[in-house]
C-alpha cells in the first residue's frame, strides 16, 4: 500500500510540474510573439486544431496496444470526410455524422478482417489498403456523377460539430468514454494483453480473433468521429494520392508517441489531449514566427517523431512489429 500511495503522489507531482512547464512555455511563446500567441482568437485556433487528431491518436492507443500498425487511416479519413460532406449537404448534420461514422467504422473493420485472417503484417496490408482507398477517392473526385458532390464544400450551416464549443464537447465526452473503455473494461484489458504476448493471451483463455475484431470496431468508431470533426472544421477535404494520405497520420502519431513517453506518470488516454495541445502550440508559434508550413514545419514534425519514437522505445525489449 505505501508504494501505491507513493506512486500516486509522484504522478500528481509530475502532473503539477507538467502543467507548470506548459504555463512557462506558453508565457515564453507569448513574449516571442509580442503578445499574439495568448490572444483569444489565436488560442481558439489552437484548441480547434487539437480535437480532431486526438481521436486518431486514441485510435492508435488501441491499435498499438495489440501490436498493429495501420498505415491506411489517412485514406480512411479522406473517404469518411467525403461521405460526411455528401450526406451532410443532402440531409444536414445527421448526414455529417452518419457519413463519417459509418465509413470510418466499415473501413477500419475491413482492415482488421484483413489483419486478423490473412496473416499479412499489418503495416504491409495497411499500405496496400491505403493505395486502394486513395484510388477510390480519386475515382470519386473525377467521376461525372460523384465529382460534383465531392468537389462541393460542406455547407457552413452544417459545420457546427467542428466548431467551438461543440468540438470540445466531443473531446471531453470521448475522453471519459475512452478512458473507461481502455482502463476499466475486460475488453480493454484483453487488448493490452495481446500487445504483450498473443500466445500467452491464448493460454489465458482470451479469444484473440474476437478481441482483435473488437479493436477494429472501437478504432473504427474513433476514426469515424475524426472524419466528422475534420470535415466539419475544414469544410472540404483534398484528395490524397501516391501514399500522401499517410501524411495525415503523422501529427496524431507524434501525439501518441509523446503520450506514450509520459504514460507512466499520466494515463495515456488523458495524456493524448495534453500532448496534442503541446504539439499544436509549437506549430502555432512556428507559424507566427514565419516558419513555412509546407517545408520546415514538416521537417520539424519528422524530427519530433524520430526523437520521441526512440525515447518511447528505449525500454522496450524484443522485436518491434
Amino acid at each position: 500500500m505505501p508504494s501505491i500511495k507513493g506512486g500516486k503522489q509522484k504522478n500528481w507531482l509530475f502532473t503539477l510540474l507538467l502543467i507548470a512547464a506548459i504555463a512557462v512555455i506558453l508565457f515564453v511563446f507569448n513574449i516571442i510573439s509580442d503578445g499574439v500567441f495568448l490572444e483569444k482568437s489565436n488560442l481558439k485556433v489552437i484548441i480547434s486544431h487539437v480535437v480532431y487528431p486526438c481521436f486518431i491518436a486514441w485510435g492508435f492507443c488501441f491499435l498499438f496496444a495489440c501490436g498493429y500498425t495501420d498505415m491506411s487511416i489517412g485514406g480512411v479519413v479522406v473517404l469518411g470526410s467525403f461521405a460526411s460532406c455528401i450526406l451532410g449537404n443532402q440531409i444536414g448534420i445527421p448526414g455529417v455524422i452518419i457519413g463519417g461514422l459509418l465509413t470510418g467504422l466499415a473501413l477500419i473493420f475491413v482492415n482488421f478482417l484483413v489483419f486478423t485472417y490473412t496473416g499479412i503484417p499489418s503495416w504491409i496490408a495497411g499500405i496496400s489498403l491505403a493505395l486502394i482507398y486513395e484510388a477510390v477517392a480519386v475515382f470519386l473526385k473525377v467521376g461525372k456523377t460523384t465529382g460534383p458532390l465531392v468537389n462541393t464544400a460542406l455547407n457552413r450551416e452544417y459545420r457546427l460539430l467542428g466548431q467551438l464549443p461543440w468540438s470540445l464537447v466531443f473531446l471531453f465526452a470521448g475522453l471519459v468514454v475512452i478512458y473507461f473503455l481502455y482502463n476499466r473494461t475486460t475488453i480493454g484489458l484483453n487488448i493490452r494483453a495481446l500487445g504483450g504476448n498473443k500466445e500467452v493471451s491464448k493460454a489465458l483463455g482470451i479469444n484473440v480473433n474476437k478481441t482483435l475484431l473488437a479493436v477494429g470496431l472501437i478504432s473504427g468508431i474513433l476514426i469515424g468521429i475524426a472524419c466528422i470533426l475534420q470535415q466539419s472544421y475544414a469544410g472540404q477535404t483534398t484528395v490524397k494520392t501516391g501514399l500522401t494520405s499517410i501524411n495525415m497520420i503523422f501529427q496524431p502519431l507524434a501525439i501518441y508517441l509523446l503520450a506514450q513517453i509520459i504514460q507512466k506518470q499520466i494515463n495515456i488516454v488523458i495524456a493524448v489531449p495534453i500532448c496534442s495541445f503541446i504539439l499544436y502550440a509549437v506549430f502555432n508559434i512556428l507559424t507566427i514566427m514565419g516558419v513555412p508550413s509546407g517545408t520546415l514545419q514538416e521537417a520539424f514534425l519528422g524530427v519530433f517523431i524520430v526523437i520521441f519514437g526512440i525515447i518511447g522505445q528505449r525500454k522496450v525489449k524484443g522485436v518491434i512489429k
